[in-house]
C-alpha cells in the first residue's frame, strides 16, 4: 500500500520572520501611536504576501511531490491558528462581559462569533456606515485580515488542486486570479471603498503576489539569482515609502497597496543570503518579534481598545505604551506555552480540543449577540439609555427609488413633489414623514429623501473619506432645479460644519476633515482657515438659485454636543466596579456659538428668500435646551442626532414642507 501523501514544507528562513516583525511592529505602532507611524497599517499587506508565498510553496511543492493532503494541511492550519485565537477570543469575551455596556456587549458577541467562524471581514463590512461605531471601540476589528487569510486557505488549495487535476498551467491560474482580484480592487476602491478594503475578492491579489513568487522560487530560481542585494534594498525602500506616504485617508488598498506588496515580494525574493536580509532581517531581535508576530497581532488591538473604552477616549501615551508591553508579554507567553505545544503535539485529541473550544467560543458569542447572555452592568436605566442610542429607524418605512440614475427614498403620492436634500440631520426626520403617511396619507406630498450622511449640501465642500459625495451632491442639485420638483428642503448639521469643524485641533492638520475646494486650492475649516466662510457663501448662492425657481425651505439645526449624548449618563461610576447611571438635568445651556450660527442662518434665509423650518422653539427656551424628557428619557440618539421616537412624535416643524399645500 502506498504511503499517504504528506506536505512539503519550505526550509525555515529567519529573514522571513524578520519581515514578519517589520509587519507586526508597523501595525502595532500605528495603532498605539498613530501620529508617529501613520502608514503602519500596511503591515497587514506584508503579512498577506508572506502567507501567499508560504502556503503556495507548500501546496505546489506537495502536488508536484508525493501528493497534497487536505486533511494534513487543514490540521496544521488549526494547530497554527486556533490556539492563540481561542485565548484572545475567550479573554476578550470575558473582559467584555465585565466592563461593556449592553449595546457594546451585544456587538462584541457578534464579533466573537464572526471571528470564530472566520467571517469577521464580512461582519465589519456589513456594519460599515455613517452610524457605525468607531473602529477604536471594536476589540476584534483586527480579525478581518485573519478572516481574509483563512478564506484564502480554504479556496486556494481547492483551486490549485483542481488546476493540477485538469493539467492547467499553474502560473496562468495564479496570474488570472491576481489580475481579476487586482482589477476588482482598483475598480471598487472609489465607488465601494469599504468593500474593497474588507472583501476577499479585492484582497486575494496580494496573496497571489506571494503565490507567484513561490512558483518562481520553485521553478525559475535563476530569475532571482542576480542582484539579490539590490532586490532586498528595493523591497525595504518600497515598504518604507508605504509607511511614510500612505495615510488612513488614502484610497487603500487600490494602487497604493503595490508599495508594501511589491516591497515584501522583493524582500523575500532576495533570499536569506542577501546582505540586508542576513544582517537586518535575520537579526536576533527581529526574528524574536517575528516568531511571536501572530499572537502579538492578536493581543495588541483588544488591549488598546479596552484601554480606550475604560478611559472613555484616547489613553495617554503611557497607558498605550503599557498596553503594547503587555501585548508583547502575552504574545510571548501564548507562543511559548500554548502555540508551540499545540503545533508540536502529534495527538489527535489536540485537534478535537481546539475545534471544540472554538465552537464553544462561537456559541457564547452568538448568545451574547442575541441578548441571551447578558452583560454584567444591569441597571434598568442602562436599557433605557441604550434604547435611545439605538433608536434610528431611517430609512424604515420609505421605499427605495431611483431618479435620474441616483438612489433616493420615496414616500407619499401627493400632487406636490418635495425633495429633501442634505445629510443625516435631514434623514432624522424620515420617521416623521412615515408617521404622516400613517395618520394623514392624503395630506402627504410626494416626498423624496435625497440625503447622504456626512455629505454637506454645499457645492465645493469636501471630505476625502466621503469619496462620492460631490458626484451625488451635483446630481441632487440638478434634480432640485428640475421642474419636476415643486419644493426643496435643504438641511444639514450646520453646527457640525460651521462650529464643530472650525475648532482648533492639535492632532489634525488644517486640511484634514472638511475643507472647501475652489478648483485650485483647499481651504481648511479649522485653525483660522477661511473654508467655513467660503462654504457659507456657497450655501447662500445655492439658496438664491433655488429660491428664484421654486419654494425653498432651510431646515435649521438642533443643538449638538457631548452634553446631549445619552451615553454621558453612563459615565458615572466605574466600568471596572459598579456602573452608576447618572440622572442628569433635563436641560443644558445652548452653546453660544451655535446660537450665533442659528441667528445667522435665519438672516441668510430672509436674505435669499428661503422659508425657515425651525426646530429650536420646541427644543430650547431661555437659552436652555432639552436633552431628556422630564422623566429622564433621552431625546437624542447621540451627541448630535435626535432619536427617531422624538422626531416621529414631536418633529412637527417639518410638516409644513411635507404636506400637499403649505
Amino acid at each position: 500500500m502506498a504511503p499517504p501523501p504528506h506536505l512539503v514544507h519550505p526550509k525555515y528562513r529567519a529573514d522571513i520572520d524578520g519581515l514578519r516583525a517589520i509587519a507586526v511592529l508597523s501595525v502595532v505602532g500605528v495603532h498605539a501611536f498613530p501620529d508617529w507611524l501613520r502608514g503602519g497599517f500596511i503591515g497587514v499587506d506584508i503579512f498577506f504576501v508572506i502567507s501567499g508565498f508560504l502556503i503556495s510553496t507548500i501546496i505546489i511543492g506537495s502536488l508536484e511531490g508525493e501528493g497534497f493532503s487536505y486533511r494534513a494541511f487543514y490540521a496544521r492550519r488549526i494547530k497554527r491558528i486556533f490556539p492563540a485565537l481561542v485565548l484572545v477570543l475567550a479573554a476578550s469575551l470575558a473582559f467584555g462581559w465585565f466592563v461593556l455596556l449592553a449595546d457594546e456587549w451585544e456587538q462584541l458577541g457578534k464579533h466573537v462569533a464572526a471571528g470564530a467562524a472566520f467571517v469577521s471581514n464580512f461582519a465589519f463590512w456589513s456594519e460599515a456606515g455613517y452610524f457605525d461605531n468607531a473602529a477604536e471601540t471594536k476589540p476584534l476589528l483586527h480579525l478581518w485580515s485573519l478572516a481574509v487569510e483563512e478564506q484564502f486557505y480554504i479556496l486556494w488549495p481547492l483551486l490549485l488542486g483542481l488546476a493540477w487535476l485538469r493539467k492547467w498551467n499553474p502560473p496562468a491560474v495564479i496570474l488570472a486570479v491576481a489580475a481579476l482580484s487586482f482589477g476588482i480592487n482598483v475598480l471598487t476602491i472609489h465607488s465601494h471603498p469599504t468593500a474593497a478594503f474588507y472583501l476577499p475578492a479585492s484582497r486575494f491579489w496580494e496573496l497571489m503576489v506571494g503565490g507567484m513568487l513561490a512558483y518562481i522560487v520553485l521553478h525559475r530560481p535563476q530569475w532571482l539569482s542576480r542582484g539579490r542585494g539590490l532586490q532586498s534594498i528595493l523591497g525595504l525602500l518600497l515598504i518604507a515609502s508605504g509607511l511614510v506616504l500612505i495615510r488612513s485617508g488614502s484610497a487603500f488598498p487600490g494602487w497604493w497597496a503595490l508599495l508594501p506588496t511589491l516591497g515584501a515580494f522583493f524582500c523575500i525574493a532576495a533570499g536569506p543570503s542577501a546582505w540586508l536580509n542576513r544582517s537586518l532581517l535575520s537579526s536576533r531581535v527581529l526574528v524574536g518579534f517575528g516568531l511571536i508576530s501572530y499572537p502579538l497581532y492578536l493581543w495588541h488591538w483588544p488591549l488598546l481598545v479596552y484601554a480606550r473604552i475604560l478611559e472613555d477616549g484616547t489613553p495617554n501615551r503611557r497607558v498605550r505604551l503599557l498596553a503594547v508591553l503587555a501585548s508583547i508579554a502575552l504574545a510571548w507567553l501564548s507562543y511559548r506555552f500554548v502555540e508551540r505545544a499545540a503545533r508540536r503535539s502529534a495527538r489527535a485529541a489536540v485537534l478535537r480540543v481546539l475545534v471544540i473550544a472554538m465552537v464553544v467560543i462561537a456559541a457564547l458569542g452568538a448568545l451574547a449577540a442575541t441578548q441571551r447572555l447578558a452583560a454584567r452592568h444591569g441597571d434598568p436605566y442602562i436599557g433605557q439609555v441604550m434604547a435611545a442610542v439605538k433608536d434610528w429607524t431611517y430609512p424604515e418605512g420609505l421605499a427605495p427609488a431611483e431618479v435620474d440614475g441616483e438612489k433616493v427614498y420615496r414616500i407619499g403620492h401627493g400632487a406636490r413633489t418635495v425633495l429633501l436634500f442634505g445629510d443625516s440631520h435631514l434623514e432624522q426626520y424620515g420617521p416623521r414623514a412615515v408617521e404622516l403617511a400613517r395618520t394623514a396619507p392624503d395630506a402627504l406630498a410626494t416626498t423624496y429623501f435625497a440625503t447622504w450622511g456626512g455629505c454637506a449640501p454645499m457645492p465645493g465642500v469636501f471630505e476625502d473619506k466621503n469619496v462620492d459625495c460631490d458626484k451625488r451632491r451635483s446630481a441632487m442639485i440638478r434634480l432640485a432645479l428640475d421642474s419636476r420638483v415643486d419644493a426643496v428642503v435643504i438641511g444639514a448639521c450646520w453646527n457640525c460644519y460651521f462650529v464643530k469643524q472650525t475648532l482648533p485641533s492639535a492632532t489634525l492638520a488644517d486640511n484634514e476633515g472638511y475643507y472647501f475646494f475652489d478648483g485650485r486650492k483647499r481651504h481648511g475649516f479649522r485653525n483660522g482657515g477661511d473654508g467655513a466662510e467660503l462654504a457659507f457663501a456657497s450655501l447662500e448662492s445655492l439658496l438664491k438659485e433655488l429660491a428664484a425657481r421654486k419654494t425653498v425651505y432651510l431646515m435649521l439645526d438642533n443643538p449638538i454636543g457631548d452634553e446631549f449624548d445619552p451615553k454621558r449618563l453612563l459615565l458615572g461610576g466605574s466600568r471596572l466596579g459598579r456602573m452608576d447611571v447618572t440622572r442628569s438635568t433635563p436641560t443644558t445651556p445652548w452653546p453660544p456659538a451655535q446660537k450665533q450660527l442659528y441667528l445667522r442662518l435665519r438672516e441668510l434665509a430672509q436674505k435669499t428668500g428661503a422659508i425657515v423650518i425651525d426646530p429650536v422653539p420646541a427644543l430650547c427656551k431661555d437659552d436652555q435646551c432639552i436633552r431628556t424628557t422630564p422623566d429622564g428619557t433621552p431625546i437624542y440618539k447621540d451627541g448630535d442626532h435626535l432619536r427617531s421616537d422624538y422626531t416621529r412624535r414631536f418633529g412637527t416643524e417639518i410638516d409644513v414642507a411635507l404636506k400637499n399645500s403649505r
